[in-house]
């Protein structure tokens, strides 16, 4: 882990004072399924748009592990909203917090460390000088796998 990612919150730097952290490389996974983490959890408040009114809102630091491909660091948001319930509990299930079809007071202090799997996809975007760009994005929170059983062992005349 560098320093970048040990210290999220980060400090003022002074007029005359070193810079030398380049920073993490970019990465853009390609779409698929991942394992994830949730590195940070912060409250926030949505000041409403065209398609929700103003909520309480959770930012989420998500760091994405994709393997071979390399880890990617998105940062999604929850709406605590009844329009965006279905995402919420996806969320929750996604880290264990909530059996499908149950209802659940979120632990929000627990989110921080958490894991589950999400679908991630790529979306491009046109910038203001024109160019287009493309980004990471978490398009749903996927329940976790069920555990497998170890396969049973028969029994086996003369085997012990």
């Amino acid at each position: 882990m560098t320093n970048y990612e040990m210290n999220t919150e980060g400090r003022a730097f002074g007029w005359d004072e070193e810079i030398r952290n380049d920073g993490p490389d970019y990465v853009l996974l390609p779409a698929g399924e991942y394992p994830f983490e949730i590195v940070k959890f912060e409250r926030s408040r949505y000041p409403g748009g065209p398609k929700l009114p103003p909520c309480a809102m959770a930012v989420l630091t998500v760091r994405i592990d994709g393997g071979d491909k390399g880890q990617a660091l998105l940062t999604d948001r929850l709406y605590l909203h009844t329009r965006t319930e279905g995402m919420l509990c996806a969320f929750f299930e996604s880290i264990g917090q909530r059996a499908h079809g149950q209802a659940l007071v979120p632990r929000w202090n627990e989110v921080t460390g958490s894991r589950g799997l999400c679908r991630v996809g790529v979306r491009e975007y046109t910038t203001k000088d024109g160019s287009v760009r493309s980004v990471n994005e978490i398009t749903r929170y996927l329940p976790q796998p069920a555990p497998t059983a170890a396969p049973a062992k028969g029994w086996t005349q003369g085997a012990f």
